[in-house]
């Protein structure tokens, strides 16, 4: 409770809106400058909070970053759960997803740039997400959506690649296509072409002998 002149103005703290605002506030923050380059101050001002309460609700930057890693991979893994198994639609599916997080996808590449060694943060958590995709990938397979033909491990990369590069890579992108990643005609031209290219990953259908159909 403060005084305001004669008036005692009280003050309600709301700790989960603190740290939702936080949070937001770093992911901008760590996708424009990795987790080597971000400010915990930078992070405290765009958040209108202090750098106090950042240390009071995670720790230190590492221990935000950890957090931001864990609530945006909860984010995209509850948005997969309903995505369509199809990959005629499950591949646009995966690139409008990166194309609405953009920040997401820079983020992981400045980890991938300052990250030299083995050492990944949150790596055992992560591990866990990648297993379930994987999981999901060979149920696929098992029900006749994905193709059996290849490893279901290079299934998941190939369609996550597809999804991620021209988000990832927004110049090479522009300068293959003449087109920016933000284009509306790019996103649109891109996903037609996942629906077409995503034939690939169905299942071969049997080959009709016309000549054991007369008999």
């Amino acid at each position: 409770m403060r005084r305001n002149g004669k008036k005692k103005v009280c003050v309600t703290r709301d700790p989960d809106r603190t740290r939702g605002r936080i949070l937001a506030a770093a992911i901008t923050e760590f996708a424009a400058k990795g987790l080597a380059g971000a400010r915990v101050d930078a992070i405290a001002r765009r958040a209108d909070s202090n750098k106090r309460m950042l240390y009071h609700y995670f720790g230190d930057k590492e221990g935000l970053f950890r957090a931001v890693l864990r609530w945006k991979i909860g984010e995209r893994r509850a948005l997969m759960e309903g995505a369509p198994g199809d990959p005629e639609e499950n591949l646009p599916f995966r690139f409008e997803m990166m194309c609405r997080d953009l920040d997401w996808v820079r983020l992981l590449g400045w980890e991938a740039l300052q990250n030299v060694g083995d050492r990944v943060v949150e790596e055992k958590f992560r591990r866990a997400g990648m297993a379930r995709a994987l999981a999901r990938a060979r149920r696929e397979q098992a029900q006749g959506q994905l193709s059996a033909e290849f490893d279901g491990r290079f299934l998941v990369l190939a369609k996550l690649s597809l999804a991620m590069f021209p988000a990832a890579f927004p110049h090479s992108t522009r300068m293959i296509t003449g087109k920016s990643i933000r284009s509306p005609a790019f996103q649109r031209e891109y996903k037609n072409f996942l629906e077409r290219f995503a034939v690939a990953f169905r299942p071969a259908q049997p080959r009709v002998n016309p000549g054991a159909e007369r008999k």
